[in-house]
């Protein structure tokens, strides 16, 4: 629709003027920072920050009604800047004119019902929300157009030039920091580090063909992450990791959206969300509760993170029920096929343990929760998933394994529906499937397939031909007719077909 169509009482709303403040604040000493250059820990004490914003002129006195019919009527409006998560511009950054934000195609994925048959298999009904149809193919797209844009906004204000951008990654955060990079190329170079031999190689191709310079560093992502940290403490580079809080503004959308996809009503909502850096939990708690002070929603839904046990550093420090007694403790990790969660020191924890407090407070009971699954239960969930019509990754995996042991522990109660984040697109992971399908995993990974799940190509070879067709050499007359008539019988014989 053209701004004009709209509605007189809302039209004025649908195409929102920077305003208000940001800064940063520190979950340590509650130093507060201004954003008028990068900060990705406190000056002070060196604590992880937090992004607040505050509100001045309209969008102070705005209700939760007439948010939720802002959104609903953006929603329609073709406009580039607020087609993505940016149509929540006045919660994400709403300091960014709204001509330096990057938008690729990212955000507002589908949320898709599980059928019967995978209802069934789960124990309760649930929705997969895609997000492997961002861009990038991951989740990560939706930080990177934040912390882009915004990087947009600074060096244009600061004049600076030869910006480049770097991260660690288990691959889906290269990949999107690449792609958005590469976007601004003149302005903006790339260059991302990953674990030699960690990453699938589908997700190594990705940064190679946005043009990013790829490192490959001896170890696991948290040795790559301490020396992204070193290089972002010690050389102009812009730091692309959740470690950086735009990063986490533009994530909050996840929650924004699974508000507005069930019509603002999430009470009998529970989320699952894998945990790898803790950014993304971190986004969704965050997003909920900005849309509860804001009257968007009326009650905050039930979340759960998921961990696999070969990396469940964020699981175990909420095994103590008593908080003055819990400490957290990294752990050294194991392979898992859920790469992206393959995290032994999460960077966000402390905002973790700061929004599960006020998330708890909020709700005035415990609607956040944590659970650990193997990683045979992965792979598991995973091709079952996908054997009933769905494409979710290893992660995707992750959360509904996730899913079925919340229901077996109790956590999920009756009537209560799951939204479950398949966090990257399948095939970045085919590797793992065909592993899985073929009986190939390495020992290290503890994954045996079920016989009946397994699925490998059967090679088709009619008997009694003396030709066959090859590239280059096809078959002509009565040679294709044989070669045709036999391959049929034997795929009908395969297939145990009947005849009509």
């Amino acid at each position: 629709m053209k701004l004009n169509e709209f509605p007189d009482d809302i039209r004025h709303y649908l195409i929102p003027e920077p305003s208000g403040t940001m800064f940063y604040r520190c979950l340590g000493c509650r130093g507060e920072f201004a954003i008028d250059h990068l900060l990705y820990t406190c000056p002070s004490c060196g604590g992880i920050l937090m992004l607040y914003h505050q509100p001045t002129g309209k969008a102070k006195d705005i209700n939760g009604a007439l948010w939720r019919k802002i959104f609903d009527y953006r929603g329609m409006l073709n406009f580039n800047p607020l087609k993505g998560i940016f149509r929540y511009y006045e919660f994400i950054a709403p300091i960014i004119p709204l001509e330096a934000i990057l938008y690729l195609g990212e955000a507002h994925t589908p949320v898709v019902m599980a059928n019967k048959n995978l209802e069934s298999a789960t124990g309760g009904p649930f929705y997969f929300k895609y997000e492997g149809l961002n861009p990038s193919l991951s989740f990560k797209d939706r930080g990177m157009a934040c912390a882009l844009s915004f990087l947009t906004y600074l060096a244009k204000n600061k004049n600076i030039k030869d910006l480049l951008t770097i991260c660690a990654s288990t691959g889906d955060t290269s990949a999107s920091g690449a792609l958005y990079s590469a976007y601004l190329t003149g302005l903006i170079k790339s260059a991302v580090l990953l674990p030699k031999g960690k990453v699938t190689p589908q997700q190594l191709s990705q940064p190679l063909g946005s043009g990013a310079t790829v490192l490959e560093v001896p170890g696991v992502f948290d040795d790559c992450m301490k020396v992204v940290e070193e290089l972002s403490e010690n050389y102009n580079v812009a730091l692309l990791n959740s470690k950086n809080s735009w990063r986490i503004l533009g994530q909050e959308s996840y929650s924004f959206e699974i508000a507005q996809d069930f019509d603002y009503q999430v009470a009998d909502k529970v989320i699952f969300v894998p945990i790898g850096n803790a950014g993304n939990i971190t986004a969704i708690i965050s997003g909920f509760l900005k849309f509860l002070k804001a009257n968007v929603i009326p009650e905050l839904p039930k979340i759960i993170g998921v961990q696999s046990d070969h990396a469940d550093p964020v699981y175990r420090y909420y095994l103590e029920d008593d908080p003055s007694r819990r400490r957290f403790e990294p752990v050294t990790v194991k392979p898992s096929v859920a790469q992206a969660a393959m995290i032994g020191n999460p960077v966000s924890m402390p905002r973790v343990i700061d929004l599960v407090g006020e998330y708890n407070l909020a709700a005035g009971q415990e609607r956040i929760f944590f659970v650990s699954v193997t990683e045979q239960e992965i792979m598991d969930a995973m091709i079952i998933a996908n054997k009933n019509g769905h494409i979710a990754c290893t992660q995707g995996g992750e959360s509904m394994a996730g899913f079925m042991k919340a229901i077996e522990g109790g956590l999920v109660s009756k009537g209560e529906i799951g939204i479950l984040a398949a966090t990257a697109h399948t095939l970045k992971f085919s590797s793992f499937q065909d592993m899985y399908l073929a009986n190939r995993f390495p020992p290290e990974f503890q994954v045996k397939p079920r016989k009946a799940y397994r699925n490998t190509p059967i090679s088709v070879q009619p008997k009694g031909l003396r030709k066959l067709p090859q590239a280059g050499k096809p078959l002509q007359g009565k040679d294709l007719d044989l070669f045709i008539k036999a391959s049929a019988a034997e795929i009908a014989r395969i297939l145990d077909l009947k005849k009509r």
